[in-house]
């Protein structure tokens, strides 16, 4: 006998069937338009930004790579040495192949002939306006007595430097020619984050036109042997010596860094330069032919965990003054040793380059605010900007460091007159002298090291050995100590905990 339902039953049956469909059509259709679906508290939240699971990402860069491809160059150069034999330029760190320097060392010791011939090299660019004019690497251009520039379509021209700039590797090149030429758009490299996709495009080898993808693995690297007024983009897009001087785009097909470097060691680890610092760079080395560099004119280092704790900071972060010089713009303006500048006109600074960085793109007579931590108080300072001139060094940065030791691990003498002679001082000099560095003390695990001269102790002077040892007995196990020390040429800050 069949089972009756009363009609109540039958609508609400009716009434959840429905339900459930429209919940499933909105639940599928989200997804479909890319949007994540979730279940909180029995409650569903859908997430309408586009999930990265379901973009339509690529599923070729044929197209990307047809449209920018054309853009690019390759670049050869050479010039007339003698002896010895030339290559490809790209620069590299970390540990070297054996073979690399194999020619030149199985010549090495033969004599060379009397006469000259040519060294080539190998590189990328890319073109920038219609008119021919081409970015690229200062390393592969530098020295040249001829420049050839091949475009994607077989022609081939005679270039000219307009101008370089060996401090961040950047030079720009011109061609003549009497047709709009097809040329990059210039991005934003500050806009990538790691995880965004790019194509590198270049002449890896003498290969024209290899085209590689990856991603962005990293920013702001700071590299040893790159450029010294430049924080790099890291990238797995696979580059090699000839890709120098070449672009890396971004999905747009803009031009987010300048391929420069690899890892001698790793697979996958590329640099480029940023294309921001680049685009800063340009227009006045078309112009000028160089870059004109600001002045502040301090000695800085970077502020350890130990300095950051004794200036009162909450992180590692900004740049430690550790000198400031006669007649500079920074004595001008007021800052002294032992300021920590953390902002450069409403930038955060995290780390000395980047003030480097601000300052040296800064134009001479521009007047900027630089904000710094003075004894625990932030103040803000009006600086007018100077010239820098080669004779100076804008921006040293020192090296940081490592009878009876005292409770600091030293032991410590007066100057005498043979010894102030012998470290390039005035005899009547104020200040310790270190003697001796106690192996295991805090102060040599900070890297207090023998014949520094000791000025300061917490912000007390110690000229003399008597008051050296009337701070030094004061202090008791675990109480910060932030040494002023002067040390060759240079002037440095040291903390460690005692």
């Amino acid at each position: 006998m069949a089972k009756r339902y009363s009609i109540f039953t039958v609508i609400s049956i009716s009434i959840i069937t429905a339900v459930v469909v429209a919940a499933t059509v909105v639940w599928t259709g989200n997804i479909r338009k890319g949007y994540s679906v979730d279940i909180v508290g029995g409650q569903k939240k859908v997430d309408t930004r586009p999930a990265a699971w379901f973009r339509a990402e690529p599923k070729s860069f044929a197209d990307l790579a047809e449209k920018v491809g054309k853009s690019v160059v390759n670049i050869s150069t050479s010039k007339k040495v003698r002896g010895g034999f030339g290559g490809q330029q790209f620069p590299r760190f970390g540990p070297r192949d054996p073979f690399d320097n194999f020619f030149d060392r199985f010549f090495e010791g033969m004599p060379d002939a009397p006469r000259e011939r040519m060294s080539k090299s190998l590189g990328s660019g890319f073109i920038i306006d219609a008119n021919g004019t081409i970015l690229t690497n200062n390393h592969v251009v530098a020295g040249a007595d001829d420049i050839e520039v091949g475009l994607s379509d077989g022609r081939t021209f005679k270039a000219k430097v307009l101008g370089i700039d060996e401090r961040s590797d950047i030079a720009v090149i011109k061609i003549k020619n009497d047709k709009n030429l097809p040329f990059a758009r210039l991005g934003s490299s500050k806009a990538m984050r790691p995880g965004d996709w790019v194509m590198a495009i270049g002449n890896p080898f003498g290969l024209e036109h290899t085209v590689t993808v990856g991603v962005v693995s990293a920013k702001g690297r700071l590299i040893g042997g790159g450029a010294p007024y430049a924080k790099f983009i890291q990238t797995d897009a696979s580059i090699n010596p000839g890709n120098s001087g070449g672009p890396l785009f971004n999905l747009k097909g803009e031009v987010i860094g300048i391929n420069t470097m690899i890892h001698a060691g790793g697979q996958g680890i590329g640099f480029a330069i940023p294309i921001d610092l680049a685009k800063k760079e340009i227009p006045e080395l078309i112009e000028k032919g160089s870059v004109s560099r600001g002045w502040l004119g301090v000695a800085i280092q970077e502020v350890t965990p130990e300095l950051a704790k004794s200036f009162g900071l909450k992180k590692t972060e900004g740049a430690l003054i550790a000198e400031v010089y006669s007649g500079s713009p920074a004595e001008a303006a007021g800052l002294k040793r032992g300021d920590v500048m953390l902002e450069y006109d409403g930038e955060r600074i995290e780390e000395p380059l980047d003030i480097s960085l601000h300052i040296g793109h800064t134009k001479p007579g521009k007047k900027s605010k630089i904000m710094v931590l003075r004894k625990g108080e932030q103040k803000t300072f009006d600086v007018e900007i100077g010239k820098y001139k080669e004779s100076k060094e804008a921006f040293r940065q020192p090296a940081i460091g490592r009878g009876k030791a005292d409770n600091l691990g030293l032991i410590v003498t007066s100057i005498t007159p043979d010894k102030a002679r012998q470290l390039g001082i005035t005899a009547n000099f104020k200040g310790v002298l270190v003697k001796r560095v106690e192996p295991d003390s805090a102060a040599s695990y900070a890297n207090v090291r023998t014949d520094d001269l000791i000025l300061e102790i917490n912000d007390q002077k110690v000229q003399t050995i008597e008051a050296y040892e009337g701070v030094v007995d004061k202090l008791k196990k675990g109480d910060p100590v932030r040494l002023f020390i002067k040390r060759g040429s240079a002037s440095i800050y040291v903390a460690f905990k005692l």
